[in-house]
């Protein structure tokens, strides 16, 4: 299994850009059920509001909903996930607490956590993937 961060969706989507064909591969493979991906709650209320200053609210709710289907059952935080969260987040200057709760629901469940972001890598145990070919047919996708 692996965690997606919402970069991951929103390229796959997305207009031109160097991520945006490995995403899309990488979710269709989870489609085709060639991988195991999961997500949070927050990922995806991220993702339809970044959607939704680019496009309509029809399209981004219509998304959302596709990818809630898609990636279910979500990954749920809990308030471990915070404390661990917030240690995180203050050891790590560039990581916003958003990332910092993603990261520590995929530590929790022994996941690599797929994003274009690179702020991840910065982050004691946690496997940050970036979305590249390379790393996408690794994955099997």
């Amino acid at each position: 299994m692996i965690v997606l961060d919402t970069t991951v969706l929103v390229y796959a989507v997305g207009g031109e850009h160097q991520f945006r064909e490995p995403c899309r591969r990488l979710v269709a493979a989870v489609d085709a059920r060639a991988i195991v991906a999961r997500t949070t709650v927050e990922v995806l209320q991220e993702f339809v509001h970044v959607r939704s200053q680019r496009r309509d609210r029809a399209d981004a709710v219509a998304r959302g909903r596709s990818y809630l289907n898609l990636f279910g059952p979500l990954l749920v935080s809990d308030e471990a996930n915070l404390v661990d969260a917030l240690a995180i987040f203050q050891s790590n200057p560039t990581v916003g607490m958003f990332d910092a709760l993603l990261a520590s629901v995929a530590i929790a469940t022994g996941a690599p956590l797929v994003s274009a972001d690179r702020g991840f890598g910065s982050i004691p145990g946690l496997e940050h993937l970036r979305p590249t070919d390379e790393t996408v047919s690794a994955l099997g996708a």
